[in-house]
């Protein structure tokens, strides 16, 4: 055996070795993501199950009254979980036309230099605490909506006044908020598309917004639904910015109303809940995760389902 042929053998040998052990490394990796899923499940379970057969399941989910301090306490939360379903509905449909056409206004139309000024701005919007978002919505949203309610109903006997506190504001808020995820991630994932894709389409004669619309854009469609899917899970577990415009009151959700989301709900009483009205909270935690883990799973078949079409 001559030096050259050890070397090469001690060299293919320790490539092995390295490649054997990163895929313990990765494979280790995957199980505790897995294992951490199971765990947060089996947590929530446990924590938000107890309350349910206390209370009924009837009583918390589909009752209107939330007061856990009364002498006669009632745990409903069928408003609150309208709150959260209208609230990141309303935000998702102003936040993804606005998110996807900025992508491909940066990706497909504007000169380098003005998507070198905007795309920093974009990663600030994303850099920014929540909690920052909550305060120019109290400062700036507020007072708009307030006087939007004076406007629409002065004289008006039954209207509760919430200073600009609503609905509204928080739908406005959560929608800005989501900007950043759905922006970055449709970016990247126009950009992504194959030159010759668009090339083919503009040597056929289409313009370049046919070109973006009918060729880059479909081709970009898996990137853009998780955009989507991140952007949801942004919005309904969002807390301390929305419990600052809100309102944070248990209302039917109308636009002008106070109203109060379901992680909202947990964040204003867990510090100082006891007893059934702490477990009741980590119901109403158990209710949100299970929406996020449906709107998951829902948007995740949709795409594999679509992947399957355009492959055939």
């Amino acid at each position: 055996m001559t030096t050259e042929t050890f070397s090469i053998r001690s060299h293919h040998g320790s490539k092995s070795a390295v490649e054997k052990a990163a895929q313990v490394i990765f494979t280790v990796c995957g199980f505790f993501a897995v294992l951490a899923v199971a765990s947060i499940t089996l947590y929530m379970l446990i924590s938000g199950t107890p309350a349910l057969f206390k209370v009924g399941i009837g009583d918390i989910l589909f009752q209107t009254v939330w007061q856990p301090t009364a002498a006669e306490p009632s745990f409903g939360i069928l408003y609150v979980i309208l709150t959260s379903i209208v609230g990141t509905f309303l935000a998702i449909l102003i936040g993804v036309p606005i998110g996807v056409m900025t992508a491909v206004f940066l990706a497909e139309v504007a000169p380098p230099r003005l998507c070198g000024m905007v795309r920093p701005a974009v990663e600030l919007l994303a850099g920014i605490p929540s909690v920052i978002y909550g305060l120019l919505g109290i400062l700036i949203l507020n007072p708009l909506m307030y006087k939007l309610e004076l406007i629409l109903f002065k004289g008006s006997e039954t209207h509760q006044f919430t200073g600009g506190a609503n609905l509204i504001s928080a739908v406005l808020v959560l929608a800005l908020m989501i900007l950043p995820t759905v922006i970055n991630i449709s970016e990247s994932s126009l950009r992504a598309v194959p030159a010759h894709l668009k090339s083919a389409s503009l040597a056929l004669g289409a313009t370049k917004i046919q070109t973006i619309f009918h060729v880059i854009v479909p081709a970009a469609r898996s990137g853009i639904i998780t955009a989507v899917v991140l952007g949801t899970g942004r919005a309904i577990g969002e807390a301390m910015a929305i419990s600052l415009v809100s309102g944070s009151s248990v209302n039917i959700p109308f636009p002008f109303n106070s109203v109060r989301f379901l992680t909202t709900a947990i964040v204003s009483e867990m510090g100082y809940a006891s007893g059934l009205h702490r477990q009741v909270l980590f119901t109403i935690g158990l209710v949100l995760f299970a929406f996020i883990m449906f709107i998951n799973i829902s948007l995740t078949r949709i795409l594999k389902k679509g992947d399957k079409k355009n492959d055939k």
